[in-house]
């Protein structure tokens, strides 16, 4: 019990800053009313009196500075008010939905003897957490004295890739400590507490603020920047505030996690030690979908539907191809999370075109279509190697203005790499691609031009290859786009691109064309 004890402690010192920052707003307000007071009875500077033209000098100073602070107040509390707290885009799912999940939580729940989240949503992260419910404003005293001791339950928060990855066993052992946390949300004083310093972080100039949802995050002495005048004021007072309040948050939230830990350590411990390595393990898999098969997609406007099924294809192909996995491939026969949904497929559609909007944006056409992974081969991995191709066409036909534009072939760009003009190639390429091509910040890094040539030059070859020796685009879950020759995959041609790109050597290219019977004069089809 002495992390429920901390957790209250530190919470009743958050609101005590509060009751602070309120006495001191009314302090000026209430001396005035004294003073005022005097004025009328007589005993504070009588109408006559030798001092009653300093105590009027007083009354007046002191009425100003309360009219003052309490418009200040009256802003910074309207801003509290009408700030809106960030909250995390997620997927609802309704208990119709997954009647089997919500029974699994209820369940969870009165196991821990805490109460139940009040819903279920899904994200497309590997995290899970409880996303506290702004609270509705009712009218009248008794009301809102309701409201506030008797916050609402909390929404758990479940990164999909855990619900299609998980055994029905393992999430629900994953999940315990973070159901665990609902005790702490049903605390009036933690709620309160963190209703405040939420509203505090929502109210905050946004170019001086933290991360969105980070409670206290903006330091008290950030750069003042992008609001003046009143609403410059009211950040100022916020910072304080925020400033006053950091380290009992921060404690108190390391005391709630302590708490929900040891409460569910009486539930599945053995086997959260065993799920917790598939966290891990689903983290890796899940970035590696959506930078190598995700990405390509998206930048052709195409999002495909069901990315935690391929989560799950991708793991299961990283089990059966690395000897440190081999245990892994042994739970699958047990029943997965998702089948706790209703239809696991439509839910995970509306996940999938979450993920899209989330780590890339919306694509130049305005609006998503739908990939299915059958025909991903062909509607990503051949299109995005043809569009490449043409771009790099049109670097070659840049690179040399006095000539007539080229046909699109091998022999061209190789004779043009061996001549050295890897580094001009790369330089316009770089420059049309900054002009046509939107970034993806979540999910790549910063490539440089000779990167970007070589993924352009390996995209040429492809597209040759499938058209004059009848190889294949196809889909690896692990690595993306990759090539088929005579129905296998060939992993040894990015030696030879990268020699021809970077040192303008093409025989060891050109080897490899001749070995694949790629004939280097036809045309690319574009």
């Amino acid at each position: 019990m002495a992390a429920v004890d901390t957790a209250r402690a530190h919470a009743q010192a958050v609101l005590r800053v509060r009751g602070l920052a309120l006495a001191a707003a009314a302090l000026p307000a209430a001396v005035a009313v004294v003073l005022l007071a005097g004025r009328f009875t007589g005993r504070l500077g009588a109408p006559g009196a030798p001092d009653a033209a300093a105590w009027d000098a007083v009354r007046w100073v002191v009425c100003a500075v309360a009219a003052a602070t309490l418009l200040v107040a009256g802003l910074a509390a309207r801003a509290h008010r009408r700030a809106v707290p960030p909250q995390t885009p997620a997927v609802p799912l309704e208990r119709a939905q997954a009647p089997e999940l919500y029974r699994l939580i209820d369940e969870l729940a009165d196991r821990l003897d805490v109460p139940a989240p009040s819903a279920i949503a899904l994200t497309p992260d590997c995290d899970s957490w409880l996303e506290d419910v702004p609270p509705p404003r009712p009218a009248g005293r008794r009301a809102r004295h309701a409201a506030h001791h008797h916050p609402p339950a909390p929404v758990l928060v479940i990164g999909s890739p855990f619900l299609w990855w998980m055994r029905a066993g393992e999430l629900r052992a994953l999940l315990a400590p973070v159901v665990a946390g609902t005790a702490a949300a049903a605390d009036p004083d933690i709620a309160a507490a963190r209703r405040f310093l939420r509203g505090l972080d929502a109210s905050l100039d946004p170019a001086a603020a933290g991360p969105a949802g980070s409670v206290g995050s903006a330091a008290p002495d950030a750069p003042r920047t992008g609001r003046r005048g009143p609403a410059g004021l009211t950040d100022r007072i916020t910072r304080r505030l925020l400033g006053a309040c950091r380290a009992h948050s921060a404690e108190l939230e390391r005391a709630v996690a302590g708490w929900a830990s040891e409460q569910a350590r009486t539930v599945d411990y053995g086997l959260r030690i065993a799920a917790q390595e598939q966290v891990g393990l689903a983290y890796a898999g899940w970035d590696r979908l959506l930078t190598r098969v995700a990405l390509p997609a998206w930048r052709l406007g195409r999002h495909p539907a069901h990315l935690n099924a391929g989560v799950v294809a991708a793991l299961t192909e990283l089990s059966r191809r690395d000897r440190l996995a081999d245990g892994y491939g042994s739970r699958l026969g047990d029943r997965p999370a998702c089948d706790l949904l209703e239809e696991p497929g439509a839910v995970d559609e509306a996940v999938s075109l979450l993920a899209a909007d989330l780590f890339f944006g919306r694509p130049a056409s305005g609006s998503w279509r739908e990939l299915d992974w059958a025909d991903y081969p062909a509607e990503v991995v051949d299109a995005g190697w043809r569009a490449r191709a043409a771009t790099l066409q049109s670097a070659l036909d840049r690179a040399a203005p006095q000539a007539r534009p080229g046909s699109p072939t091998l022999t061209r760009l190789l004779v043009r790499l061996a001549e050295g003009d890897g580094e001009q190639l790369a330089a316009s390429l770089t420059a049309q691609l900054a002009r046509t091509t939107a970034p993806a910040p979540l999910l790549e890094p910063v490539r440089t031009g000779r990167d970007l040539l070589v993924d352009h030059v390996t995209a040429m070859v492809c597209c040759a290859a499938v058209d004059t020796a009848g190889a294949t685009p196809g889909l690896d879950w692990l690595d993306g786009p990759v090539l088929l020759i005579r129905g296998v995959r060939r992993t040894d041609l990015a030696a030879p691109v990268a020699q021809a790109v970077e040192q303008g050597q093409d025989g060891p290219l050109r080897a490899w064309l001749d070995a694949a019977e790629v004939r280097l004069e036809k045309p690319v089809r574009l």
